[in-house]
């Protein structure tokens, strides 16, 4: 174990320099000048020359992209031009809230998806099977604006259950400001003891979580499927079989496992997608996160924002990559 990370951690540094590298110059090429941008519409060509000197944009591009490299190791990713703020803080502000949704809905697509593939396994070529495979390609296939707004208009606008938007409820704002401890709403609000909290920010979440989580489900649940099939027909549970176990045990105890590993590969990919393309969601459901983040940067040219939330989307990937390599051989011993 000591020995692979001491391999992949020098490989995960050096793609993300790459990724860095890459939006660096890809948002250099957008149309529009920054400094323009910075300065106002009634900026002089003095001031002008004098914002382009600070934002470093008079140097070659060769230089300007050593610069970058250095400085995003040093943490220093420059400013927003829409915001004013640096491009760091403003990113790890918006990637708290996006986790927590994400995470969320990665659990709810684990909770609903895995039992899902079970069942058509289980039951494989019978209803059963048939009603998961319907099921899970009508979730993979949804239009995640109109599934959003659908959940809006029955659970929040016709059963009035579930608010609309927004992380929790404006009587708590000042709460969240003063008791912020890692940033997530809802699990401060346990660590704080607050229960009232704790359910407004569950009630905020549980809609668009259920949105992000449409497509992994139905990935999930035909993974799960074609995984089990496959390890159902291997020697240990022919085995398991012959001594007598009954056919549930032998799916939870001999074959569930084995087949998990295309199914943690998956979501590590569909958390990394996720993570940066929630910006539908995030802004339907006036979520604050990355994604609405990013939306406002591009509408804006802002491209040392943009640059920066690419990096930390590529260093979400490449962690849940590495930590989904790590579980792997503890979920199936045959890769020990």
């Amino acid at each position: 174990m000591r020995r692979f990370l001491v391999r992949r951690l020098p490989q995960t540094l050096f793609v993300a320099l790459g990724v860095g590298l890459v939006a660096f110059i890809i948002t250099r090429q957008l149309p529009g000048d920054a400094a323009a941008t910075w300065a106002g519409p009634r900026a002089t060509r003095e001031q002008l020359e004098i914002v382009r000197q600070q934002l470093g944009l008079d140097r070659p591009l060769p230089e300007q992209v050593v610069g970058y490299l250095v400085d995003l190791v040093r943490g220093d990713w420059g400013t927003s031009i829409h915001t004013r703020q640096p491009v760091l803080s403003d990113v790890m502000t918006r990637l708290v809230a996006s986790l927590e949704l994400v995470v969320a809905a990665i659990l709810i697509a684990i909770v609903v998806g895995i039992p899902l593939g079970v069942v058509a396994a289980r039951w494989n070529g019978r209803a059963p099977d048939w009603v998961s495979g319907c099921f899970s390609a009508i979730l993979v296939s949804l239009p995640i604006f109109w599934f959003g707004l659908v959940l809006q208009l029955v659970f929040a606008t016709q059963l009035d259950w579930l608010p609309v938007a927004g992380r929790f409820d404006r009587a708590f704002r000042d709460v969240v400001a003063s008791t912020s401890i890692t940033g997530l709403v809802s699990i401060d609000a346990v660590l704080t003891l607050n229960g009232p909290l704790f359910l407004s920010s569950l009630s905020h979440l549980l809609l668009p979580a259920l949105v992000v989580a449409a497509y992994p489900i139905g990935l999930i649940a035909r993974l799960t499927r074609a995984g089990l099939l496959e390890t159902l027909g291997e020697e240990h549970v022919r085995m398991a079989r012959a001594i007598g176990f009954p056919e549930r045990t032998i799916i939870w105890r001999f074959a569930l496992r084995p087949s998990m590993g295309p199914v943690m590969a998956a979501l590590a990919l569909v958390f990394g997608y996720s993570l940066g393309n929630t910006f539908l969601v995030e802004n339907l459901f006036d979520w604050p996160g990355l994604g609405s983040y990013v939306a406002d940067s591009i509408t804006t040219l802002d491209a040392p924002a943009i640059a920066g939330a690419t990096v930390v989307v590529a260093l979400a990937y490449l962690a849940a990559n590495l930590v989904v390599d790590l579980l792997r051989p503890v979920l199936d011993p045959r890769l020990r």
